[in-house]
């Protein structure tokens, strides 16, 4: 996420560049979230750019932009609808991030009123929902209108749409001439589910979340559509009316409830801030529970004669504010632990989830990681969470940041039922029963069955045929699974892959006969296949999926080795610790013993050895050619490259040291030779340079190779 605060090094140049930058990609973002339903950035990222654009305006107000996102609400209405234009401009609403922006608001609505701090000022505090901002417009009792918010100025006509949903009256009774209830339009999280099932199993578009689903389903061109969408409305407001509601916030709420609307039953008078922070934390915690999403908790001045004096900012008024939860947090419960085997044996405990939106996503999962964390230790012994453990049916808190797998942050001891028993973590594989040991120093508990173990044949399976690994058109994951447990062609480990044309034309239940083949699909898998017959070194020992070794180790492993005959020999070699094989394995930067061990013991079993060698018979490995580099200045040489480089990619410049004969390493060791250092290079260059390797800027190393 970009900083919003840090501006003050910000020249007058640097900040008009950077507005008119802000204000591209807020008006694209807005776009995408009001008009495409289908947001391009987070709620957390939106409004870190929101305050760094307010920010450098604050700095610079003679530069604000005529298009200032300061000044925009929502976005313009689609072409596919009529336009409306509102009576009552639909505002937004200000942010509060923390306790001490709810306290800012309060104290300057009391200096701006003029009231004393012992002067009574009453607030309501209710869900922000997530979901679509909708009004309703109603002439003696009828609905005659609806519309979105828009721009806030002009909305779409979506009155087809909206009289579809059972949530919103089409008639009122004793209701004024002239009404119009605002509210939101969102979808609960059953519903949510059960749609996004229906689309699968039609081939359709899935949704990320309730809110772009119940966004799409308003935004229908055909109200049958939207008829169709499991649709609700929460009501919270009003915009135009030929009388008051009510005196208050809270009275004109209790009045739309009387003429038929759904009000949100959480909204709560408040008398003071401490009321306020103390429902938003009982709202926070209920979050999980509500089986529809909100981001936050909103708070109005309850006197609307207070509100008519606050009046309006340019799109925000002042007597209202939105308290948002965390984006990358929320509260949810622990339903049950289950275990997965990887491909290396590994148990992996994930928790499943009530599910609840985090930063947008729909999470039901985390990951657990290990044993240890979930007794609340790390994988040094010391404590984390407080010492907290985690059980089953205990409320956590889930932390998810962009694309980083969801995990729990904390356990509300307060709400664990008194019958919870700490997790006993299983030491026989829950798939094929044999021990699952963990040996000292390891944090992972792991199964000991290997072929054996289904879970593990599979992922291994899964891994052979990854992009990095055979990449073999045709046949996926999915497939990987259905052959596994298929009958007639098994493919049970590698080897089995390049038999299964030639077990297909012995069988009698042929591929292409069956749900999901026909005779040019199969005809590409056998190509495809066939194609794999010839693959370089690297990619072999990577497929392989040898416990430590990455795409990384690999290519190390195959430039150090060249061919796999003398790879083969070498690790087996290798065996005695003592050995020149065994030094030599060593000598491979970024092969420590940990790794070194992990390949010998592997070579040492007698099955996988056996079944490495049933593979390797039906392949040709081409050999890594070691490039020419007589007149090099970096050949042989481990170099690391850190920072940013200006003129060339990462990728360019590791490309270019490995034709040049060099190692590229991704980390600093004392086997370094070389640290290229680009723009903002940390901790990879206080070592180097702690450990006296020498060290080059990126026009360092281009003058160095230039004549190579």
């Amino acid at each position: 996420m970009e900083s919003e605060t840090v501006i003050d090094n910000l020249t007058e140049q640097d900040a008009r560049v950077e507005l008119a930058r802000l204000s591209s990609v807020l008006s694209q973002a807005n776009q995408a979230y009001h008009q495409a339903d289908a947001p391009m950035l987070s709620d957390a990222e939106y409004d870190a750019l929101r305050r760094r654009n307010a920010a450098i305006e604050a700095r610079f107000p003679t530069l604000k932009r005529p298009d200032s996102p300061s000044d925009q609400v929502g976005a313009a209405p689609v072409s596919g609808f009529s336009k409306v234009r509102h009576a009552v401009r639909m505002m937004s609403l200000g942010n509060a991030f923390d306790d001490t922006d709810v306290d800012d608001f309060v104290s300057g609505i009391r200096r701006y009123l003029g009231l004393e701090e012992t002067a009574a000022l009453a607030f309501t505090a209710e869900p922000k929902i997530d979901g679509l901002s909708l009004s309703l417009r109603y002439e003696n009792g009828t609905l005659v209108q609806a519309a979105t918010r828009g721009d806030g100025t002009v909305g779409e006509n979506v009155t087809d749409n909206a009289r579809t949903m059972p949530d919103i009256p089409t008639e009122l009774t004793n209701a004024p001439d002239v009404l119009e209830v605002r509210g939101e339009v969102y979808m609960r999280h059953a519903d949510f589910e059960r749609l996004n099932a229906m689309q699968t199993q039609k081939g359709a578009r899935t949704f990320a979340n309730p809110r772009n689903a119940a966004a799409g389903s308003l935004r229908q061109l055909d109200a049958h559509i939207t008829r169709q969408r499991p649709l609700a409305f929460f009501a919270y407001a009003w915009g135009e009316v030929s009388e008051p509601l009510g005196a208050s916030q809270s009275e004109s709420l209790d009045r739309l409830a009387a003429l038929g609307f759904q009000t949100n039953p959480l909204t709560q008078k408040c008398q003071n801030v401490d009321d306020m922070l103390k429902h938003y934390k009982k709202i926070e915690t209920l979050r999980a529970t509500l089986g529809y999403d909100i981001d936050g908790v909103v708070y109005k001045v309850d006197d609307l004669s207070y509100q008519s004096r606050l009046g309006f900012r340019s799109t925000t008024p002042r007597w209202a504010i939105a308290h948002k939860f965390p984006a990358e947090l929320a509260w949810t419960r622990l339903e049950a632990i289950d275990i997965q085997v990887g491909r290396t044996g590994a148990l992996s405990p994930v928790a499943r989830l009530a599910p609840v939106t985090v930063g947008g996503v729909v999470v039901s999962n985390a990951t657990l990681h290990n044993e240890d964390y979930i007794a609340g230790r790390d994988n040094t012994g010391a404590t984390i969470r407080d010492g907290k453990d985690i059980r089953v049916g205990d409320w956590v808190q889930i932390y998810r940041a962009g694309d980083v797998i969801p995990k729990i942050a904390d356990v509300d001891l307060n709400k664990r039922s008194k019958d919870a028993r700490p997790y006993d973590f299983p030491t026989k594989c829950p798939e094929c029963q044999s021990d699952a040991l963990r040996e000292a120093g390891d944090a992972v508990r792991r199964c000991t069955g290997g072929l054996i173990c289904p879970a593990q044949a599979v992922e291994k399976l899964k891994h052979f045929v990854s992009r990095a690994a055979f990449d073999i058109e045709g046949l996926g994951a999915k497939q990987i699974e259905a052959f596994y447990q298929d009958e007639v062609l098994p493919v049970r480990e590698p080897a089995d892959i390049f038999t299964l044309e030639t077990r297909n034309v012995a069988s009698l239940a042929k591929l292409e006969n069956r749900d999901g083949w026909g005779v040019k699909s199969v005809t590409k898998l056998w190509a495809a296949i066939e194609a794999k017959r010839l693959i370089p070194l690297n990619r072999v020992i990577f497929a392989l999926g040898l416990r430590h070794v990455g795409e990384a180790s690999a290519n190390l492993l195959a430039r150090h080795y060249g061919a796999w005959s003398k790879f083969e020999e070498g690790v087996i070699s290798a065996t005695d610790e003592s050995s020149a094989a065994w030094a030599d394995l060593l000598s491979v930067d970024g092969v420590g013993e940990v790794m070194a061990r992990a390949l010998t013991a592997s070579f040492a079993q007698e099955a996988e050895r056996a079944s490495i060698d049933r593979l390797i018979a039906h392949l040709t490995v081409q050999d890594i050619e070691v490039p020419e580099t007589d007149d090099s200045p970096v050949a042989g040489k481990t170099v690391v490259f850190t920072g940013t480089l200006e003129k060339m990619s990462r990728a360019e410049a590791k490309a270019r040291a490995e034709a040049l004969g060099a190692k590229v390493s991704g980390s600093v060791s004392t086997k370094t030779d070389l640290l290229i250092a680009g723009l903002g290079a940390g901790s990879k260059a206080k070592k180097a340079a702690k450990l006296g390797i020498q060290t080059l800027d990126e026009d360092g190393w281009l003058a160095l190779i230039a004549e190579a």
